[in-house]
């Protein structure tokens, strides 16, 4: 307890303890018995008083000893406040629709109920702290004061912490946000391995409180380069699970050139999707796909069908198909070909079998 304060509460508590005592009524005669007079209001305001105090000096006394913290919070202008890297959620992945709902409750409740967690920062001339935990908080705040509501402040707990306890914190805060997709949440843990625990694993898992095998997986994803994300329509369709075939299959040179090949071209159509306003590939469509352009790159191409045609370039007459039981054929309707067409047309492509091995001499 600061001394100022313990003074204080002594000088309080001795002017109680001087106090004069009620004045004493003097007995009087009658038969029956006396109503209690009231209790002046001066002995219950110093009764009330005294227990205050004695109160306030035993929460002092627990403050002064450790035993509790005392939490100071902070209005700040978030312009002044900068995001710390070290956080997985991605500052540039936020907007209007996905903070919305936050947007909205901080406007019905007159301003940020749950304050952030923020440190100091030194050397920095545009910023006074950054933010570990509360990004959303800070980027709703951001947009409320560009957007009609010019006073509303930042609310901030500020905490001294080293890199390693605040990407901690900033992990355990993540958690629970389910709006923090599973590719953010692995690329944060493959940074901080390297950052904070030296690749070791082992040791990252047990501060964290993580399975070690869950966590290698996490890590295992976060490899998953750029070029094969941009197929999906949004990073945060890339889900730990599948996303973990997907990495797997990236070990493979040359099954990850295929994989590649097929995710520019995803990307692409992604593109024109959103262009022409249609609906996106869905997460499990374009992870088939990827998936599948290994098998399809190694595949025998099948050759393509004969087909004579007219002069006039009608198709006429077409291979179906060729087996041990025969060979099926298709004549088009409205190719124009009179029956001499028809048989020039049977016998040409008679001919190409026989020189293709697929005749029926075989």
């Amino acid at each position: 307890m600061a001394r100022k304060q313990s003074d204080y509460l002594a000088a309080l508590l001795s002017d109680e303890a001087t106090a004069p005592p009620p004045p004493v009524q003097d007995p009087v005669e009658e038969t029956t018995f006396p109503t209690p007079a009231p209790v002046a209001p001066r002995v219950e305001r110093d009764r009330a008083r005294g227990t205050t105090l004695l109160g306030r000096e035993s929460a002092l006394a627990r403050l002064a000893s450790g035993e509790v913290r005392q939490v100071t919070q902070l209005l700040l202008d978030p312009a002044r406040v900068r995001i710390w890297p070290g956080n997985a959620r991605l500052y540039a992945h936020l907007s209007e629709e996905n903070c919305r709902e936050l947007i909205d409750s901080i406007v019905a409740e007159g301003g940020q109920k749950v304050p952030a967690v923020v440190r100091r920062v030194e050397g920095d001339p545009d910023h006074d702290y950054e933010v570990i935990a509360g990004t959303r908080r800070h980027w709703s705040i951001s947009w409320l004061r560009k957007h009609s509501y010019p006073d509303v402040q930042f609310v901030a707990q500020v905490a001294v912490l080293d890199d390693e306890a605040a990407f901690r914190l900033a992990d355990l805060e993540n958690r629970a946000r389910k709006d923090v997709s599973d590719l953010e949440r692995a690329r944060n843990y493959a940074q901080a391995l390297n950052d904070h625990y030296g690749s070791h694993l082992t040791r990252m898992a047990e501060r964290l409180k993580l399975s070690k095998g869950w966590l290698s997986k996490m890590i295992k994803v976060a490899g998953i380069p750029d070029a094969v994300i941009s197929a999906f329509a949004s990073p945060s369709d890339v889900q730990l699970k599948p996303a973990y075939s997907l990495a797997q299959a990236l070990d493979d040179q040359k099954a990850a050139m295929a994989i590649r090949a097929a995710a520019a071209g995803l990307e692409s159509e992604q593109a024109m999707l959103r262009q022409n306003g249609g609906t996106p590939l869905a997460a499990a469509d374009v992870l088939k796909r990827l998936l599948d352009a290994p098998r399809a790159a190694t595949a025998t191409p099948k050759a393509e069908p004969y087909v004579w045609n007219s002069p006039l370039g009608r198709p006429v007459l077409s291979v179906q198909s060729v087996s041990r039981q025969g060979i099926t054929l298709r004549l088009h309707a409205g190719s124009g070909a009179d029956t001499e067409a028809l048989i020039d047309a049977l016998r040409d492509t008679l001919a190409h079998l026989e020189q293709q091995g697929l005749g029926l001499q075989r």
